[in-house]
This record gives structure tokens, sequence and C-alpha cells, in this order.
């Protein structure tokens, strides 16, 4: 029994030790469990009315022309608007030398992106710390979800402050939607119709900007043409947003500005879409590795996705839930929940600004030259995404991606479609690393290929690009003799057509047919070509 009793004491005593070792390790670390404070991550909001006029809001994320286009509109609404250049390889430096570990690819490029300029406003324009958080902030926009981004506002903060600049202000859209600020002064940044009126301009004319682009630029005579007739374009748009003029006019005149670049579109070219997470596949710079330059340096049409699209697909996705959400009764009365609310009205008027952004894309679109320009059916996407992937799964894309691939093939739409993330993006990981090898299956026609972006690797991801670009081609290729034997023509005789035809304008789009856009050409000779005859032993073509 003593014996017991001893051990039993020993044990006790051990025990006794190890909670005040623990106790003296919590208080050396800041852990003391009598500081019943918790964490909180400060979030300077300030940007006062009376701050305006001498406050610069930095931004960016978008396309290059996104951002030069919103930077011109929010100018036109009075403030002061400076967009960030496209981050490289050196802003991915700061980001990982500033940022926690194990972030992505946005995250590191975009708060990098940022730190790189401040650094730049300090010691090239010689403007202090102190100087800078006063008189900048940095805007963004901000959600909650199934991946990280409803933390990258926390990781701006923290990189901002570990880099020497505590206290920057980034802030998000839904922070000041409405909202008064701390001291009860007015908000300067007033999220209101004339706002968002002028961002949606510039989202629209970034589009279709892009969208003439990089149909034109594939196919153009003189290499660089097409870049400087689409910096004139950017430029006349930036100063008639930034002065709130009308746009016909100006739209009319980046329309003669393009038509004026000379292009060969016999030129055969597989077509590729980029589809993927919404940075990287939009993203122009290192964040990719430059993917659409260097598809097109390697002899592809690149089809990119438009910010159009993704505000569609928000709009379906709020009349999605309504619909399935309008039936229920107490168990949909939360904040944002439908009761007491007319499910109908709400949507009547999803349905309306579905309407009311397509038609003022397409007269825009119409407007500056870009014929034939379909914006994606999104119930057409979904029926045929759900059966592989549930409409209600929002991550990333959602069933966007799977529903996309679907229709590059079935629709012979594209030769290729790369999928391209971040590299640990949760969500667009599991569509095109898990979905899509189920879809590649059960159409054997489909080109897919999915890349993922860490800043370095390069070589290795151009080197799969260019593995599957060769079997993009031999499609292309294929496409385009199908075509040439339908019709009955040589190589030489399309040419020598081509030459003198309307194909040889810049903003000419055939119907679509196939993907390859020189097998278009071929099968809407009948339109275009007519006023040619030609006899096809000798080859010559005459005009009748």
């Amino acid at each position: 029994m003593v014996k017991k009793e001893d051990k039993s004491e020993d044990r006790l005593s051990i025990e006794e030790k190890l909670r005040i070792f623990q106790k003296e390790q919590e208080k050396a670390l800041g852990l003391d469990p009598e500081n019943k404070n918790q964490w909180f991550d400060p979030v300077p909001r300030q940007f006062l009315a009376k701050d305006k006029s001498s406050t610069t809001i930095l931004f960016g994320g978008l396309t290059m022309a996104h951002d030069y286009l919103v930077e011109g509109a929010l100018q036109g609404l009075g403030y002061r608007v400076k967009h960030l250049d496209c981050p490289d390889n050196e802003s991915l430096r700061y980001g990982k030398e500033f940022g926690n570990r194990g972030q992505c690819n946005p995250t590191y490029f975009t708060v990098g992106n940022l730190i790189k300029h401040l650094n730049d406003l300090h010691e090239v324009e010689g403007k202090s710390k102190e100087e800078i958080i006063r008189q900048y902030l940095f805007i963004t926009s901000g959600s909650c979800g199934p991946c990280r981004f409803g933390t990258y506002v926390t990781e701006y903060r923290k990189a901002l402050r570990d880099a020497g600049f505590d206290g920057f202000r980034v802030l998000l859209f839904q922070q000041t939607d409405g909202l008064k600020q701390a001291t009860g002064g007015e908000s300067a940044l007033q999220l209101n119709a004339s706002f968002f009126l002028s961002f949606l301009k510039a989202v629209l004319l970034g589009d279709i900007l892009n969208a003439l682009a990089y149909r034109i630029r594939p196919y153009e005579v003189e290499a660089g043409a097409t870049d400087t007739a689409l910096e004139r374009c950017k430029q006349y748009l930036y100063d008639a947003l930034s002065a709130r003029k009308r746009l016909r006019q100006t739209l009319i005149r980046c329309r003669k500005e393009l038509q004026s670049v000379r292009v060969d579109r016999t030129m055969v070219k597989p077509k590729v879409s980029v589809i993927g997470e919404f940075w990287a596949m939009t993203t122009e710079g290192d964040g990719n590795y430059q993917l659409q330059r260097f598809l097109e340096s390697e002899g592809a049409e690149v089809e990119v996705q438009s910010v159009t699209a993704w505000i569609l697909f928000l709009i379906w996705s709020g009349r999605f839930d309504t619909v399935k959400r309008m039936n229920l009764r107490e168990a949909d009365a939360g904040k944002y929940g439908l009761k007491g609310k007319n499910a109908a009205m709400r949507l009547r008027m999803l349905w309306l600004a579905d309407r009311v952004l397509r038609v003022m894309f397409q007269r825009y679109a119409k407007a500056m030259g870009l014929y034939h320009y379909h914006l994606p059916n999104m119930e057409e996407i979904a029926r045929v995404a759900h059966e592989h992937y549930n409409n209600h799964l929002r991550g990333g894309e959602g069933h966007m991606e799977v529903g996309k691939l679907i229709l590059n093939v079935v629709k012979r739409k594209v030769n290729m479609t790369i999928s391209v993330k971040p590299f640990g993006c949760m969500p667009s990981s599991g569509v095109s690393d898990g979905v899509q090898s189920l879809i590649t299956e059960r159409y054997p026609d489909a080109i897919f290929l999915p890349i993922e972006t860490t800043g370095d690797g390069a070589i290795n991801v151009y080197s799969r690009i260019q593995m599957m670009l060769f079997k993009a081609k031999q499609a292309a290729q294929k496409e385009f003799e199908e075509a040439l034997m339908k019709k009955g023509l040589t190589v030489t005789q399309l040419q020598k057509m081509a030459s003198r035809a309307n194909v040889s304008n810049a903003l000419y789009t055939s119907r679509h047919v196939v993907a390859c856009t020189a097998a278009n050409m071929i099968y809407g000779t009948r339109e275009f070509f007519n006023g040619f005859s030609f006899r096809r032993k000798e080859g010559e073509i005459q005009r009748v």
C-alpha cells in the first residue's frame, strides 16, 4: 500500500510540474489563458469625402486593357486613380518575401505587385512611408467561398505591415457599399448607379478590345501592327471615358483603326481556348507564364474568356438560387433570405440585368467591328455540365469549366482547351484534374490540357503545351484540307481569291462551321468570294 501511494504522489508531482511549465511557456509566448482577448485584424476604412481630392486609389487584377479603361472611367467620376502594372516575377518575389507561406499565385502576385509599387513611390519618387499611407489606398473585390479567396485581404494587410506600410488601407467593395465611416463622415467611395455604369462600360469595352486583338493579331501581315492599333484605340476610349463623352464616334474611330491592319487568314492556325481559375486565365503576365502570347508565338489563335461572361454567370447564379429557394418557408428566413420579399420581382430584375448587359455589349461590339461574337448561353452551359458537375457548387468557375469544355468539343468551337490555375487551387484542381478526366473519356475528340502555375517551372509548362498543341495543329490542318476538298479549291487558288476579296479585311469574320479560322473562311466562299470564277486546270482566277 505504501509503495503504491508513493508512486501516486510521484506521478502527481510530475503532472503538476508539467502544468507549471506549460503556464510559463504560454506566458512567454503571449498565450496566457488569463488574457481573453481574441486576435483581431484591424480594418482601416477611412476614405472620407473630404480626402477624395488628395487620395489616389490603386487597383489592378484584370487584363491590361481592362485596368487602363477602368482607370479612365473612374477618373471621369472625379477620383484620383492609378492602375498597377501587370504583375511580374519581381512582384512574386515581393509577395513571397512578405506573405505567409503556402499562398496561391493570385495572392503573391497581387500583394507583391502592390508592395513593389509602394516601394517605387518611396525609393524612386522620394515619398515618405507616412505620406504613402496617408495619400494612397488599394481597392479590390472580396468574398467568402470554398477556397482562400476570403482571406486574401488579411494576407494583403499582413504583407504590407511586414513591408513597412502598417496601416495602409485595403478596401473591399462590400466593406464600403453604403457604409458610413466610423467617424460618421460620408464615404468618398460612392458605389452608386453612376459608379457601376462607368465601371461596366470599361469592362465591356475591355472585353471587346481583347476579343478583336486576339482575332486579328495571329493573322497580321506586319508584325506588331495589331498592338499599335490597339494602343491607339485604348487611348481613344480612355479619353472618352475620363471626359464622360458619348462613345459612338469613339467606337467608330477604333473600328477604322483596327480595320487598317492587313491580315492573311489563309494561314492555318489551331484555335485554343484558355479557361480555368479567373485570375490565372485572365492575367497576361508572368502569373500564367504569359500564356496567351506564348500560344500565339507557337502559331495558335487564342480565344480568351470575357469578364462579361463572369458577370453573366453571377446573374445566372442569382436566378438559379432564387428559383430553388422561393418555395422554401421558414428555413429561408435568414438575413439574406427570401422571406418577406417578392421573389418573382427579383427574377424579373435579374432577367432584365442579363438582357441589358447583352444588349449593351452587342451595341458596343457592332460599333467597334466585333461581328458574330456570341456571349455564352448560361442556361446551356449549366444544362450540359449538370450531369457531371452539380450546378449548386460554386468554387472557382463552378460548373462553367466543365460546360465550356463539352461545348468546345460538341460544337467544334476550338481545337484545344487549356485549363490554367494556380498551384494548389482547390476548386479548380478538383474540376480540371478530376471531373475533366471523365469528360475527356466521354468525348475522345477533346484535346484538353490542365496546367498549374507556381511562378517557376515555365519550361516544363511550355513543353507540355507544345506537345498538345502539335495535336491541335493536326486537327486544324485536317479541318482546312476537308474544307478545300468540299469546295473544290487548291491552296494557290484560295490565296489568290483571298487577296482580292473581303476576307483581307481585318474585321471580317466567317460563319462558324468548324474551329479553324482558315477553314471557316473557305466555307464562306459563296458569300465573300462572289464575283470570282476560276479555271481549276490552270489554277487561274478571273473576275466576272
